[in-house]
């Protein structure tokens, strides 16, 4: 545990911890007055199975959290051989789940290492601030304390094109800082021929903490499971969410074990999740994928605000322009990997001129596979490709009276984009991620896919970033693939409301869904290859119970 402020509640979760069976190594802050250091050790000195490790005064994005967490962690390592994971928690983390579950999950996986461990070269991880940059360029300054230098020393090394040389044999990853590893693989790190070599290389790298054990664990283990065992969210700004006690109908429906960061004076959380009793009461079934939610509705809230409500804190985002093309369009991205016969079910239940990819980069793929489309518009791409634009809105002009619909994707050409953003008469209808099923049903190379799905979510997010811009006009709906698998048929309803909201009929029939057993490893695989999937959500491991078939008729209001 690294700890330095609120050590009251730090002492009340170490004694949780060490009395059910899990030693302990605090790690105390060396600013930390010696007056409050004692009191803590007092608290605690009736349990034989705490520690306390040598204090060193650590500072945000600084070398000194890697020596305070690697001081810790041998000193487990040595005073404790029983112990076959290590934890590594801060004060203001809390067990939110039976410690014995934690005991029960870590036996059932002996040699899996649970450390979120992404390469900066697939997936960007940060939200802002630097990248890769972070390990070719020196930063002897404090961000927090010396601002202008930092900036104007990152700005130097840019201008004069300094670059430090990676190390032989490391490959940079990034995650988050709280890890669970192996006594094999701890070991091995802390006992590095090259460590003295890592250590000076990490010394001068940005924000080590999330790099050191993510970087090296890649060289001694042989099972990385790429995720954190620990509940950790950030906002917009990277900066972590706080857990007050409004909060714990959220933390009981999450899959992980510890959660961070909780406020201190949340007594509700503290007190229920640190009973006698909390062991034996009864909790609803995990689900994560409620919390991602939830967190992404409040980045939109905080960066979108709500149209028509002026408060000091966020004006709603203005809207400008107008139409941009003569007629309402559909624009699908995602549904044709899910759905074969999507194009057939579309034209039949939308009374729509349904194409494939009209920007794919071979040719485009008008309905009907034709080689001409009204008003002469070839299917060749280089002709397409000359002026987009130009293309799609002599598509919608010449085709008037007709309503036309399309696939996208981020395999296609994306100069179009910004356009269809833009544009009020398109309406957007996304499921992210979904880019993966054709990957996973490809057979090629498992390299070659992971390469690939890291470009093409790339593309995807840029996407929706776009769409989630303040200057995007188009009607847009996303649903990661986790939330549209989840209930299928609502959303298949508004696709045809949204397209025909006239139609005298309703829906009779739904298109035929991929069968995605198995997808849930394929992507465990791809984030244990050290590629984050982050656009598909939590996707349940039982898919085959995902199914469409939950019947076809919903409830209507009728006044």
């Amino acid at each position: 545990m690294l700890c330095h402020t609120a050590l009251y509640r730090a002492a009340q979760v170490a004694r949780h911890w060490a009395e059910h069976g899990c030693p302990v190594v605090i790690h105390l802050d060396r600013r930390v007055a010696e007056k409050d250091r004692a009191k803590l050790a007092a608290d605690l000195a009736d349990l034989p199975d705490i520690r306390f490790s040598a204090r060193i005064a650590c500072e945000w994005g600084t070398f000194s959290l890697v020596q305070a967490s690697s001081t810790a962690a041998a000193l487990m390592l040595r005073d404790f051989p029983q112990v076959g994971h290590v934890f590594l928690a801060s004060g203001s983390c809390l067990p939110i789940r039976p410690v014995a579950e934690l005991q029960d999950h870590l036996a059932a996986h002996p040699q899996t290492d649970f450390i979120e461990s992404v390469t900066t070269a697939d997936v960007g991880w940060t939200v802002g601030g630097l990248n890769r940059e972070r390990f070719t360029l020196r930063f002897p300054f404090s961000w927090k304390r010396q601002r202008r230098l930092f900036d104007g020393y990152v700005n130097l090394q840019r201008r004069f094109g300094f670059q430090r040389r990676i190390p032989d044999g490391l490959v940079p990853h990034l995650g988050s800082q709280w890890w669970c590893l192996t006594r094999q693989s701890l070991r091995a790190i802390l006992t590095h021929p090259d460590r003295a070599r890592h250590d000076r290389y990490f010394r001068r790298v940005w924000i080590p903490d999330e790099s050191y054990f993510q970087t090296l664990v890649r060289q001694v283990s042989t099972n990385v499971e790429s995720r954190s065992l620990t509940l950790s969210k950030f906002d917009f700004q990277g900066r972590p969410h706080v857990f007050y006690d409004d909060h714990i109908h959220l933390l009981r429906r999450t899959d992980a074990f510890v959660a961070r960061k909780i406020w201190p004076q949340a007594d509700l959380l503290y007190d229920t999740y640190l009973s006698p009793s909390a062991d034996l009461a009864t909790r609803p079934e995990p689900n994560p994928g409620k919390i991602d939610r939830l967190f992404a509705k409040a980045v939109e809230r905080r960066t979108k605000g709500r149209p028509g409500l002026y408060m000091q804190s966020r004006f709603p985002t203005k809207a400008r322009g107008g139409n941009r093309s003569a007629a309402p369009y559909g624009v699908f991205e995602g549904f044709a990997d899910l759905f074969p016969d999507f194009h057939s079910w579309l034209t039949r239940v939308a009374d729509a001129r349904v194409h494939g990819h009209l920007f794919a980069p071979d040719r485009v793929q008008f309905a009907g596979d034709e080689a001409v489309f009204k008003g002469g518009l070839s299917d060749s791409a280089a002709l397409r490709d000359y002026n987009p634009r130009s293309f799609l809105t002599s598509l919608i002009w010449n085709s008037r009276g007709e309503r036309q619909c399309f696939q996208f994707g981020p395999g296609d050409a994306q100069d179009i984009a910004p356009f269809l953003a833009g544009d009020p008469n398109a309406s957007i209808l996304l499921v992210s991620g979904a880019f993966a099923i054709p990957l996973w049903r490809s057979g090629r190379p498992f390299p070659e896919i992971r390469a690939e799905a890291a470009r093409l979510q790339k593309i995807e997010a840029d996407f929706i970033a776009l769409l989630n811009g303040p200057d995007t006009k188009a009607r847009t709906r996303i649903w990661t693939l986790a939330d549209f698998i989840e209930d299928p048929v609502e959303p298949l309803h508004q696709i045809v409301d949204d397209l025909n909201p006239r139609a005298p009929h309703r829906m009779t029939e739904l298109p035929h869904m991929t069968d995605l057993s198995g997808f849930s490893d394929f992507l465990q695989e791809l984030r244990n290859q050290g590629m984050q999937p982050v656009l598909m959500g939590d996707v349940p491991a039982s898919i085959d119970m995902a199914r469409i078939d939950r019947g076809l008729s919903r409830p209507h209001m009728v006044k």
